[in-house]
């Protein structure tokens, strides 16, 4: 036990330090709070992170916190992960590569008191990462205007749970997370021309700050091998007591001076309404299918924007209309053949999934995203507890394509891999002698 207690310590640290980089290269990073986690785990990744339904005591699904109440009573479950990715940008006849890995989640579950599971761990929220330009020609007297965007970031969270069977088909549980994070953002224009200024833009944050969902599952029997689960859960919007701050300087060639101005915004960000519903069907353990619909609710924020008033002055204010409501569909099943051989025993996943953005990029709606996934999850070692009294660990492969494309729009194609190890440990059993 010694040596596992290690190993999950380390595969934290890990995880921690992981989260200081960052795991994108998406230009559409720069919108919002970054790009959105899914925060699928090894055992949905390959069903395209569909799980607000699934009540199983081998997995920690931190979807719904009233699924811990599932744990069995003598195990222990934990889990890490890492994510890699390469991503293929294209705007016109220009494209682009990039490739990212990093540690994605550290999480664990474990039973309690009777009815009562606990969870805990490491979970991302969104990451943030780009760095591009674009250069207009102006004229012969004024030459070419180099702008270039750089961005990094991202806000990472530190939860522990509870889920409760109230009774029999009814659960209920709740996640409390501490969250932080900062973003750097910067946009630079320059050109060779003694005529024109210098002028860059910074944009900066931090945030600590607290997150909290609250999960329910109702889990009715059809028969002796099927069930039909449903689950819900709402996520608290809220205030992030995070004051933004914008620093803009104007540097001017011809007399080798600059001007800076900073500007901050009190209490300027925000955490949406989030509200989400999944329905899960069960037959015996081979087979488990399932739905989740969730929407965020963007659209009642303001957002932080540097902007031209109606009289020509410069604003840097909270301002509507950046953000806008977001939904999501997924859609995934888990077969098991339930036999002896090796591919009998392997978890066959697949998934599909539908998301509209959650910003607007020049008063327009931004990129949505389509998604398709396929995933393994194959038993390591014996089929049978071994003689310590220990179930097998299962190594979780799930790979994804998703496409972010939106009318006169960069094309945003990444293939991603993820791949976790599930640990079930029977820490909690009592000895017995012969």
């Amino acid at each position: 036990m010694n040596k596992q207690l290690i190993s999950a310590a380390l595969a934290v640290a890990f995880s921690i330090s992981g989260y200081a980089q960052s795991g994108t290269n998406s230009p559409y990073s720069q919108y919002g709070l970054g790009i959105l986690s899914n925060q699928a785990h090894g055992f949905n990744s390959g069903m395209n992170g569909v799980g607000l339904a699934y009540r199983k005591g081998d997995a920690v699904n931190t979807l719904n916190p009233a699924s811990y109440s599932a744990i069995d009573s003598l195990t222990m479950v934990f889990d890490v992960g890492l994510t890699g990715q390469i991503t293929s940008l294209k705007e016109g006849d220009t494209r682009l590569n990039a490739k990212n890995a990093d540690f994605d989640y550290a999480v664990g579950c474990f039973r309690m008191l009777p009815k009562l599971g606990a969870a805990f761990g490491l979970l991302p929220f969104s990451t943030i990462g780009y760095n591009y330009s674009s250069s207009t020609k102006l004229n012969e007297d004024y030459g070419t205007v180099t702008e270039t965007y750089k961005g990094s970031g991202g806000l990472h969270q530190a939860f522990v749970g509870l889920g409760w069977n109230i009774v029999k088909p009814l659960s209920v549980g709740v996640n409390a997370a501490y969250i932080w994070g900062t973003y750097d953002r910067s946009v630079s224009s320059n050109s060779a021309s003694s005529y024109l200024n210098t002028l860059s833009k910074s944009y900066t944050s931090t945030i600590n700050s607290y997150n909290i969902t609250f999960g329910a599952q109702w889990q009715q029997s059809l028969s002796r091998t099927d069930f039909l689960t449903l689950g819900a859960t709402v996520g608290l919007g809220h205030d992030l007591q995070a004051d933004p701050s914008c620093q803009i300087v104007n540097y001017n060639s011809l007399t080798s001076t600059s001007d800076t101005t900073s500007l901050t915004i009190t209490n300027g960000l925000k955490l949406p309404m989030i509200y989400s519903v999944g329905l899960g069907w069960n037959h015996g353990t081979t087979l488990f299918v399932g739905a989740d619909f969730q929407l965020q609710q963007w659209g009642n924020i303001d957002f932080p924007d540097y902007y031209q008033g109606v009289n020509g002055e410069m604003n840097y204010a909270l301002r509507s209309g950046m953000l806008k409501d977001r939904y999501q569909v997924n859609v995934g099943a888990d077969f098991l053949p339930n036999g002896r051989r090796l591919y009998q025993r392997v978890h066959y996943r697949v998934g599909v999934g539908y998301a509209t953005p959650y910003y607007n990029i020049n008063g327009k709606e931004g990129p949505k995203e389509m998604s398709v996934s396929a995933g393994l999850g194959v038993p390591l070692g014996s089929v049978y507890w071994n003689r310590q009294g220990h179930m097998r660990p299962v190594l979780n492969i799930g790979v994804q394509w998703s496409r972010m494309a939106a009318k006169d729009l960069i094309t945003d194609n990444t293939f991603r891999i993820n791949v976790g190890l599930t640990f079930n440990e029977r820490w909690f059993a009592k000895l017995k002698v012969d």
